[in-house]
């Protein structure tokens, strides 16, 4: 029974070491089955948070484009409008200062030209005026001058003058 018993432990032993080496093996197999299974769910997960931030940061990104890019224009157009308006006014009030010195200097030559009229009116009338005080017409003559006798001719009254 030694013989039987040795024997027996000993395939005994034997089973129970190709047991557990099916169960290594078969351990083995599943844990390796099992990792693909978790690096692939991995990848996935992993994809999927990527796209997911992806769109994320681009909706981000479109966000503060927006946010920034509205008072931007704003700004812009603002002082575009500030300074083409301030611009536009400057011409405009040059122009009207231009303007108005060139009337002035055009106003100074009739003015002077007006005086060279009436000093050649005065020359040549001898400085005699007409003149209407209270509704009764006057004729002015130039001080100093003598009246002499007035005569009348087509019913009109004339005044005789002499240069002295």
């Amino acid at each position: 029974m030694d013989f039987n018993a040795n024997d027996l432990t000993a395939r005994l032993g034997r089973r129970l070491e190709t047991e557990r080496r099916e169960i290594e093996e078969l351990t083995a197999n599943e844990l390796e089955r099992l990792g693909e299974n978790s690096r692939r769910v991995a990848r996935r997960a992993l994809r999927s948070i990527e796209r997911d931030t992806e769109v994320a940061v681009g909706n981000m990104r479109e966000l503060l484009v927006k946010a920034w890019l509205r008072p931007l224009i704003v700004g812009v157009a603002l002082w575009l409008g500030i300074f083409v308006g301030s611009w536009a006014t400057m011409q405009w009030l040059s122009r009207s200062v231009q303007d108005r010195i060139e009337e002035r200097s055009l106003v100074d030559v009739q003015i002077a030209g007006g005086r060279e009229m009436v000093a050649e009116i005065e020359e040549t009338t001898w400085g005699v005026g007409l003149r209407e005080i209270d509704g009764v017409r006057y004729v002015t003559l130039p001080r100093g001058t003598p009246v002499l006798t007035a005569f009348t001719f087509d019913g009109r009254p004339y005044v005789e003058l002499r240069r002295e």
